[in-house]
Order: C-alpha cells, then structure tokens, then sequence
C-alpha cells in the first residue's frame, strides 16, 4: 500500500497546474469519487455520458482528493455551497447540472459551454 502511494503522481491544483503550462485547455468537469449521494453520482455519470456523446473533452478535476480542490471549485463558481458536478471553461463558470440538463434540453450545449 505504501509503495502505491509514492508511486502515485502528486495531486495538483489548477494553479499549480497553470504555474507549470501543464493545465488542459477547454471544459473542466469538477465532479467526485467519494459521495454518498445517488442524486450525485448520476448527475456526474449523466454529464460525463452527454459530453462524451457529443465528442466534447474535458479534464475531470476530482474535488474528493483535497479541500483546496473543493474551495476552488466553489469559489471559482461564486457559490460557498456549491456541489459537483459543476462545469468550467477554463476558469469561466459554465453551471452545475441543472443548468446543463436545460441546455440539453435546448440543444444549447455548446453555447453553454462557451463553445460557440
């Protein structure tokens, strides 16, 4: 267990990431891998399974790895309560899921990812 930790790459927040030209350009999903919510864990599933069929990439930026992530994430939205998913384009606010489920709805995906 111990020789997988060191192994692991170390965690980088975004700035962090800007600092060393390494960030993805375009869409971040802010999502989670540790919850106990249903509601949660389809909506990631669901916002994930609609970009992939729209060929859209994104970087995942797991918030459950550290408390920073999840601060930048809610900061970044102007939201202290906000919970994933919540989408970016680069360091824009795009929404969470609701807003993105009535784009879908719309066929508004691009524009509200700030794509077209």
């Amino acid at each position: 267990l111990q020789r997988e930790r060191e192994e692991r790459p170390p965690v980088l927040t975004e700035t962090q990431k800007a600092r060393e030209g390494s960030v993805a350009m375009g869409i971040k999903l802010y999502y989670t891998t540790v919850t106990a919510s249903r509601t949660v864990k389809s909506q990631q599933a669901e916002v994930m399974r609609i970009l992939d069929s729209k060929s859209i990439k994104y970087e995942l930026i797991d918030i459950s790895v550290g408390g920073e992530l999840r601060d930048e994430m809610r900061s970044k939205a102007g939201d202290p309560t906000a919970v994933p998913p919540q989408l970016f384009n680069e360091d824009q606010y795009c929404g969470n899921y609701e807003m993105f489920s009535e784009a879908v709805e719309a066929d508004e995906v691009e524009q509200f990812l700030k794509l077209a």
